[in-house]
C-alpha cells in the first residue's frame, strides 16, 4: 500500500488529489496539508511513501520546502505545476532539487477528471524511486558555444536516440552536459506534456556543450544538436538526399504515450541501422522495449541504464528482459560511452 501525503493550498485540489487516492486499491491517504509548514508534523507522525506538493503556498512555497526536505528526509515528491512558462521554469527547478515527476494541472480545472489515471500511475511510479539526499551537482561551463552546423549527414552517419520518463529530465542532464560538440544528432523522447519541452531544452541549451532545441519537422538532423520531441507529440527520424530529416506528428498515442520512446527507436532502426545507438533510461513501463529489441535487431548498439542508478527501473527492466540491450551502464558512465562509440 502506497500512502500519500497532499500539501496544497487548494481546497480544490486536495480534495481532487484525495479522491484520485482513495480511489485506488494500492493507495492510502494518509494525511492532506494546506502549506509545508503543517506538513512536517504529518510527515513525522505519517511517514509518507509519496508527497504531492504544489508550488505556489503561503508561509513557505514548494521549491523551499522540497530543498529541505531533500537535504534532510528524502521521500518521493511529484510537483504539482501550472502549464505556463514560469510553472515550466519552477518545475525543472523542483526536478533538480530532487522531485521524480511533475504533474501540471489543466488551465481549466473542471478538465482535472481526464487526468485521474496519469496522476495514479504517477504516484505508483514514485511509489518505486529510489531518492537520496540531494545535491545538484556542478554542470561544466559553457565557454563557447557550439559552431553551427551545416544540414545534412550526422560525422560517420551516426545517430543517436534516447527514450526516458520518470526521472529521465536529471538522467539527460547528467548525460548531455558531459558530451562534447563534434557528437553526431542526438533524438530524445523524454514523457512530458506541452508546454514544457521547449522550457526544458532552452535550459539545457544554456548549460551544454552541444545544441539542444526542441525538435521541429522538416527540420535537418545536425552535427552537435540533440533534438527534444516536443510535449504531446511524436518524433521520428527519416532518410533524404544522404542526410537524416526529424519528421514531428500528432499521430495517436502509441503505448498510452505521446511523445512515446517507440517510434522514435523503430524510425531510428529505419532509418540509421547499425550506424544508430540506442539508449533506455529510466522511466516506469514497457515504452520503447519491443522497438529497442528492433533496433538492435537491425544492427544497433543498444544501452540501457542500470538498476542502481535509475529512479524508476521500469523501462529498462523491460527492454533488457525482451534481449533488446547490448550493454547495461551506470548513468555517470553513459556520456563517456556514448562519446567512444561515436569517435
Amino acid at each position: 500500500m502506497i500512502k500519500v501525503l497532499v500539501i496544497d493550498d487548494s481546497a480544490v485540489m486536495r480534495a481532487f488529489l484525495s479522491r484520485v487516492v482513495a480511489s485506488q486499491p494500492d493507495m492510502e491517504l494518509v494525511a492532506v496539508a494546506a502549506d509545508p509548514v503543517l506538513a512536517i508534523d504529518r510527515i513525522r507522525l505519517k511517514a509518507p511513501d509519496v508527497i504531492t506538493l504544489d508550488v505556489e503556498m503561503p508561509r513557505m512555497n514548494g521549491l523551499e520546502f522540497l530543498g529541505k526536505l531533500m537535504a534532510v528526509r528524502p521521500l518521493p515528491v511529484i510537483m504539482i505545476s501550472s502549464l505556463t512558462r514560469e510553472g515550466a521554469d519552477t518545475t525543472l527547478r523542483a526536478l533538480e532539487l530532487g522531485a521524480v515527476d511533475f504533474f501540471a494541472k489543466p488551465a481549466n480545472l473542471a478538465d482535472l477528471e481526464g487526468s485521474v489515471h496519469e496522476i495514479a500511475e504517477k504516484i505508483r511510479a514514485a511509489g518505486l524511486a529510489r531518492v537520496v539526499r540531494h545535491r545538484i551537482p556542478a554542470a561544466p561551463v559553457r565557454l563557447v558555444p557550439p559552431l553551427p552546423r551545416a544540414p545534412g549527414a550526422a560525422a560517420n552517419d551516426r545517430v543517436i536516440g534516447i527514450g526516458a520518463s520518470t526521472g529521465g529530465v536529471e538522467a539527460l542532464r547528467e548525460i548531455l552536459v558531459h558530451l562534447p560538440p563534434r557528437m553526431p544528432p542526438i533524438l530524445i523522447a523524454q514523457h512530458m506534456p506541452p508546454g514544457f519541452t521547449e522550457t526544458f531544452a532552452r535550459r539545457l541549451n544554456s548549460i551544454c556543450q552541444i545544441g539542444i532545441r526542441e525538435a521541429e519537422d522538416g527540420q535537418a538532423a545536425c552535427h552537435g544538436m540533440a533534438y527534444i520531441a516536443p510535449g504531446g507529440r511524436h518524433l521520428t527520424l527519416t532518410r533524404r538526399m544522404g542526410g537524416y530529416v526529424l519528421r514531428v506528428t500528432d499521430e495517436p498515442p502509441v503505448n498510452r504515450h505521446r511523445p512515446s520512446v517507440d517510434p522514435l527507436f523503430r524510425s531510428i532502426a529505419k532509418a540509421a541501422g547499425a550506424r544508430a545507438i540506442g539508449v533506455m533510461l529510466t522511466g516506469m513501463g514497457a515504452d520503447g522495449a519491443e522497438a529497442m529489441l528492433a533496433l538492435r535487431q537491425a544492427g544497433a548498439y543498444t544501452i540501457a541504464q542500470d538498476e542502481a542508478s535509475s529512479v524508476v527501473f521500469g523501462m529498462p527492466r523491460q527492454a533488457i528482459a525482451l534481449g533488446g540491450v547490448r550493454e547495461v551502464l551506470a548513468l555517470a558512465d553513459m556520456a563517456q560511452r556514448l562519446e567512444a562509440l561515436t569517435a
